[in-house]
């Protein structure tokens, strides 16, 4: 095919440039991302119970869906919260691969069966499924400037004009509110009730009836009688709109025309529908909105989709109403492409700087550069075909890529440029020559690297995500590699270069670069003589260096083990996160007190690292209460901190030590998971299991337990439990035999005391237009202190007006405001992280030793990003083995012969060997970048050993002498092996030294990859000879004896 293509050159740019055009096309197309839809697909399903406490709502509304979900396709693991604000929720977790879309239907048709199961409250709030991932994508803040609007004011203006519409923008899976509408709030006083002998359900039964909208019919409606001309609609009553208007409600009249109105026994305003949360702007009164990714939406397109609605709204806004963007983790993956395309351009630089020092001629450097192009470009029109996009993933791998692609094409040209000068060959007879020769290496190289990378793509979850971005773009880029060192590259050697007179190179002027290149090439021509007498005397001592080679084998796999194991390296993602648990029982007051201080440290302290601090009083991760909170601080641009002592790391470090001074809380401050969708925050996470069924407070004693072993421990910090402790409860008995003689019911007891304490939704009502909601409830000085229960009576049989003392008594009690469920089971949920130098794998095996100490019956399951890490981690020795073993089978169909891919295989202990010592040494952790870097060292060592041993087999084959053949590929190969792996390890060379967004992963790879590259190329020159002659002699003695007996024979006169 190669003869074909040096004869027709113009064919050949016709397929690059249809190759090109294809990429350009394709690049504009393709979606940008940080990273794929790596996390499991999630979908949460969320219920209201209001007024029930966290052990109703479990018993009545978590449970009962739990028990209907079972048998959902691809379903990994379920877990549920249950919370004393009546907030029921179940988040579902499928296969990787499975459909969302899909899945929520299979939700939504297994919900259905429960929903007549469920309290008829709970129905009439609504069910919700949504398909959307836990973790923020960003937090809108909404503040007036000039203080005109109070924090009510924005949280309604917010509710009601803007999230409904960022809710409708594609890509946005769910919105959690930070603020709510107004509603119209009727505070009852139970003294003026008893004085006027009043209900409250009478109080309920006339809001219901006076704020009605009646739809009374049609004036001359069909049927019609005949000549009717006149049709019109009747209006009776419409809804009410003004508190005055509810204040004039009737209750009672008199036959003197005296009434008892609403406003006569009741406070009524327009306030919130909840007063849950609290939120500040760097301190000024605020409002906020966060968005969570739908499951498969593109990050970056939603963002920017969703600030574009925003902006639509924008101009109608409220005098001094303005919106900030506090917490957004889209600029970071804007910034981390960026920088891995400077990375990308760097390398090419590289590489382009390394062939010209070798090839010394700007011709023939050029012809391995437009590969590149043609290949990368290539590359990206196949990615698009298979609906990949352009991700931190794919773009690392382009940069691998680069070193490798243009070996393919230094090997022809330096093939070329050796015929042309050893024999004097024109280009074009040398190109023609060169490909019959080398045309099996190249296909080998190929084969090698592609095999390598395939088992890759094979592996499940959230790990086989990440290894198929790059299995499809190497073994993509590898395959076009070749093609276009068969089909172009030798189309170009006999256009471009210039004859060459025999025993001469290739011109490179006489200037003072000229004169450099003659420099180097009679420093590198007398090192190559020098390594061929080693490797001479090592071919003659081979099984001494054997054991030298297994001795480092030895060493690569003791440090191997050593190495400490990770998920995904942790990154400055210009975003920090807050969390505050104040002590049970605590208010609003005491909470937003704590809050205050948090969001004070950052801005006194770290005023010139920071942009805004933006807290919510009353909602963490944690759950929902009065002792939450929750802080999002947005750093300044990753330029404007350069120094490490700026790093997002060093923030959260310091401001751990800050925070812990707070008396009245604790207070952890985190980074955003490494991927969304894979947990809420960074570090570890799992659930304690009762899968002994010993009860909650069996199960919080373990907890604390654990979290006091935990406290001790050097491996892991920030260790918190991912709930609230348990709390003092009133728990009221009423009893029935004596309500039951005071001729009570028991279900106006309960309506009774559940619209005094915990406020009743009682209808609808118009506010400028727009449905809001009509809320009843006692006025706050009634329902302070538990003797206030004894304000509030209930109607009986006879009329009278009975008081709870006579049929009820209260009691404290302690209860959970939140309750967890993991897979069915009780659970508590813990989170942390490593301590400063500890790997996440080293924090998670101290976490399983600690849970060995706890009481029999406890348990724990990974979640989230952890329980990833622990799925991938049990493949690596899969994912290692299927590499080795499809490579050695590859190279063995190709060769027709065990020889060469036993030889080659031997190699692969060199590269770990310097893949493992680059990590040791940089601190590094054998996470899923290290197992790629792994791979590629594999790989490319692996390409060192084809290139020397394909030329020694030849030689060998056409009857040279073992050793000889050796010493023949040797000498013709270490050229090009020492070109391309050092072309190679400048290409990743900007990786393994990145700084900035996105730095981490970068380094994790580059490290791994230039450390295996340069121990690998340093040992692998002298000892992939040795290993040929050990193997060839080993296994091939039939050969070796006819040589002997030949020699022998000749010897004989």
């Amino acid at each position: 095919m190669a003869r074909f293509f040096i004869d027709r050159p113009i064919f050949a740019w016709v397929i690059a440039i249809i190759l090109m055009l294809a990429g350009i096309l394709a690049i504009r197309a393709l979606p940008v991302e940080r990273y794929p839809d790596i996390a499991p697909p999630q979908v949460s399903i969320n219920a209201t119970y209001p007024g029930a406490s966290a052990q109703v709502v479990e018993n009545s509304v978590t449970q009962i869906i739990e028990q209907t979900m079972q048998g959902l396709d691809g379903m990994v693991y379920m877990s549920s919260s249950s919370q004393s604000n009546g907030q029921a929720s179940v988040s579902i977790s499928f296969a990787s691969g499975t459909d969302a879309d899909t899945a929520q239907v299979q939700v939504q048709n297994k919900l259905e069966s429960a929903m007549p199961l469920l309290p008829q409250v709970v129905q009439q709030q609504g069910v919700r499924v949504d398909k959307a991932r836990s973790g923020f994508l960003m937090v809108t803040g909404f503040v007036s400037a000039d203080g005109s609007m109070n924090e009510q004011d924005i949280g309604d203006y917010i509710a009601s004009s803007v999230s409904d519409r960022v809710a409708r923008v594609s890509g946005v899976g769910s919105t959690q509110l930070f603020g709510t509408k107004y509603a119209m709030r009727i505070w009852l006083d139970p003294g003026k009730l008893d004085s006027y002998g009043l209900s409250v359900a009478e109080i309920t039964a006339a809001l219901q009836a006076q704020n009605a909208q009646v739809a009374v019919g049609q004036l001359g409606g069909a049927p019609a009688v005949a000549g009717q001309q006149l049709n019109a609609t009747i209006n009776a009553q419409d809804r009410l709109q003004t508190p005055e208007q509810f204040r004039d409600i009737l209750l009672r009249t008199q036959a003197d025309g005296s009434a008892l109105r609403l406003g006569d026994v009741a406070r009524v305003e327009l306030g919130a529908e909840s007063y849950g949360t609290t939120a500040r702007y760097n301190g000024k009164p605020a409002s906020g909105m966060a968005i969570m990714l739908a499951a498969g939406a593109n990050a970056l397109d939603t963002a920017a989709a969703v600030r574009a609605e925003i902006e639509e709204i924008r101009p109608y806004f409220p005098a001094g109403l303005e919106v900030t963007y506090p917490f957004d983790t889209t600029p970071f993956v804007q910034v981390s492409i960026e920088g891995v395309i400077q990375t990308l351009i760097e390398a090419v630089v590289l590489v382009f700087l390394v062939m010209f020092l070798f090839l010394g001629n700007f011709r023939a450097t050029l012809i391995p550069t437009i590969a590149v192009p043609v290949v990368l470009l290539g590359t990206f029109a196949v990615l698009y075909a298979l609906g990949f996009s352009i991700n931190m993933l794919t773009m690392f791998a382009s940069v691998l890529a680069i070193g490798l692609l243009v070996d393919d094409a230094i090997v022809v040209v330096e093939n070329v440029e050796r015929l042309m000068s050893e024999e004097g060959l024109s280009p074009k007879e040398a190109a023609r020559k060169s490909m019959d020769q080398i045309t099996g290496a190249l296909i080998g190289i190929g084969v090698v690297l592609a095999a390598v990378f395939v088992p890759m793509g094979m592996m499940a979850g959230s790990t086989g995500v990440i290894y198929r971005q790059f299995t499809a773009t190497i073994v993509t880029a590898m395959a076009l590699s070749v093609f276009v060192a068969i089909v172009l590259t030798p189309a170009l050697c006999a256009t471009m270069l210039k004859p060459v007179a025999k025993g001469g190179h290739l011109e490179h002027g006489s200037g003072p670069i000229g004169r450099f290149l003659d420099w180097f090439n009679a420093r590198f021509d007398a090192g190559s003589l020098r390594y061929q007498r080693g490797v001479r005397g090592m071919l003659g001592r081979p099984g001494r260096f054997m054991l030298i080679y297994l001795a480092l084998g030895i060493v690569a796999g003791l440090m191997f083990l050593r190495t400490p194991t990770g998920f995904l390296p942790e990154e400055d993602q210009g975003v920090l996160m807050n969390i505050v648990q104040a002590p049970v029982g605590a208010t609003s007051e005491r909470t937003q007190a704590s809050v205050d201080l948090l969001s004070k440290h950052f801005t006194d302290k770290e005023a010139g690292n920071i942009e805004s601090v933006f807290t919510v009083q009353g909602f963490s991760f944690s759950g929902s209460g009065q002792n939450t909170g929750m802080g999002f601080v947005k750093l300044k641009d990753w330029e404007e901190r350069p120094a490490e002592e700026q790093s997002a790391s060093a923030i959260a470090g310091r401001a751990m030590g800050a925070l812990s001074q707070i008396k009245d809380a604790m207070a952890f401050t985190m980074s955003p998971p490494a991927i969304q969708g894979l947990g809420s925050t960074a570090g570890f996470s799992f659930n304690l299991m009762d899968n002994g069924g010993l009860g909650h407070a069996a199960m919080m004693a373990a907890r604390n337990q654990f979290m006091g072993l935990a406290s001790q421990s050097k491996l892991i910090t920030g260790v918190r439990p991912n709930g609230q402790e348990d709390q003092p409860q009133l728990r009221l008995d009423i009893d029935p035999a004596k309500a039951q003689a005071l001729g009570l019911s028991i279900a106006d007891i309960n309506s009774t005391l559940n619209t005094a304490w915990g406020g009743s939704y009682i209808d609808d009502f118009i506010d400028r237009g727009r449905v809001k909601r009509v809320y009843v409830q006692a006025d706050a000085p009634f329902r302070m202190l538990p003797g206030d229960m004894d304000r509030w009576s209930v109607r009986n049989a006879s009329g009278e007006m009975v008081p709870f003392a006579a049929f009820g008594t209260s009691r404290w009690e302690y209860g959970s405001p939140r309750l967890e469920r993991y897979n069915g089971n009780g659970s508590l949920e813990i989170q942390g992280q490593a301590a400063a130098g500890v790997s996440s794998g080293d924090a998670m095996a101290e976490v399983e030793r600690l849970a060995a100490e706890l009481p029999a019956g406890v348990g724990i399951e990974w979640t989230g990003q952890s329980y990833q890490e622990r799925a991938a981690g049990n493949q690596l020795v899969l994912l290692y083995g299927l590499s080795l073993l499809i490579v050695f089978l590859a190279l063995a169909a190709l060769y027709e012969s065990w020889n060469v891919p036993t030889a080659v295989l031997m190699m692969a202990p060199l590269g770990i060997l310097g893949a493992v010592m680059a990590t040791l040494m940089r601190g590094l952790e054998r996470d899923v970048y290290f197992q790629v870097a792994m791979l590629t060292t594999v790989g490319l060592t692996s390409k060192n050993a084809v290139l020397i041993i394909e030329f020694a087999k030849q030689y060998y084959d056409n009857g040279t002498e073992l050793v000889e053949a050796i010493m023949h590929a040797v000498r013709d190969r270490l050229r090009p092996i020492v070109m391309t792996s050092l072309a190679f390890g400048l290409g990743v060379l900007p990786m393994a030294k990145a700084s900035g967004a996105g730095s981490g992963a970068q380094i994790a790879i580059g490290t791994g990859v230039l450390g295996g590259m340069i121990v690998g190329t340093l040992l692998g020159i002298f000892f992939i000879p040795l290993f040929y002659l050990v193997v060839v002699r080993l296994f091939d003695r039939d050969r070796n004896r006819q040589a002997t007996a030949a020699t022998s024979d000749q010897g004989t006169p």
